[in-house]
């Protein structure tokens, strides 16, 4: 099994993920999102790339949720607080979520053989489903902008280093290699890097460091989210 870690969707082509297992990571905040969404009752996250789309594809009952530049869209329900998805209104309800870079991020995964969401939050279990479903793995990066950000490399070294413990030798690329190493030697520092970090210091700037510390907590669920037919489910 060989990991391909991508730095950012800038880098990402579609192509190169046919046939292959994608796990798409977004720490802060679109796949810590969504798994906490699922986690708490949501029926599915319907991941699209525009606002337009989003309120195209509306259907009585479904929840608007997304921002655009960590701020919440005008005229929708939620933003891309992981907070704003644990309440009862959103149990057993459709969520249509467009974010700046996560959800961006799932539709250029569309070739791949299975597209999975992963986080800090689910990485363990995450790891589990790619490493079963016996296919070479892509981790693709949302990044910020299309520029690479260290969460997301972070939680790459985090899905690497579970891999390697379910009992096969992993091969990987340079970069996988460098974010592994550089996981396992700051991974009891996850929270303070997360709020030092670029995009943690701008949540925090907009009143959200408890986002930031919430999406840094490593398996706190054993959930997988996997898009099928356009929308995010419970694997």
């Amino acid at each position: 099994m060989f990991v391909d870690v991508i730095a950012s969707v800038n880098e990402a082509r579609s192509d190169d993920f046919i046939h292959k297992t994608v796990i798409v990571v977004d720490v802060l905040r679109a796949t810590s999102t969504i798994v906490t969404a699922l986690a708490h009752g949501c029926s599915a996250v319907v991941p699209v790339e525009t606002v337009h789309q989003a309120k195209q594809l509306q259907e009585p009952g479904d929840l608007l949720g997304g921002e655009r530049y960590c701020k919440k869209i005008a005229g929708f329900d939620y933003g891309n607080s992981p907070f704003e998805y644990t309440g009862s209104e959103c149990s057993g309800r459709r969520v249509i979520l467009t974010t700046t870079n996560g959800t961006r991020a799932i539709q250029k995964s569309q070739k791949a053989s299975r597209v999975l969401a992963g986080s800090m939050l689910n990485a363990e279990a995450c790891a589990k489903t790619a490493f079963a479903l016996n296919r070479d793995i892509a981790i693709l990066c949302a990044g910020t902008q299309d520029d690479f950000c260290l969460e997301d490399g972070l939680c790459a070294g985090l899905l690497l280093h579970h891999l390697e413990r379910l009992g096969e030798r992993t091969g990987m690329n340079d970069l996988g290699l460098a974010m592994k190493l550089a996981f396992e030697s700051a991974s009891g520092q996850i929270e303070q890097i997360l709020l030092a970090c670029a995009s943690g210091k701008k949540l925090i700037k907009l009143a959200q460091k408890d986002d930031v510390l919430y999406c840094a907590q490593m398996n706190r669920f054993d959930l997988v989210p996997v898009f099928q037919d356009q929308r995010m489910i419970v694997f």
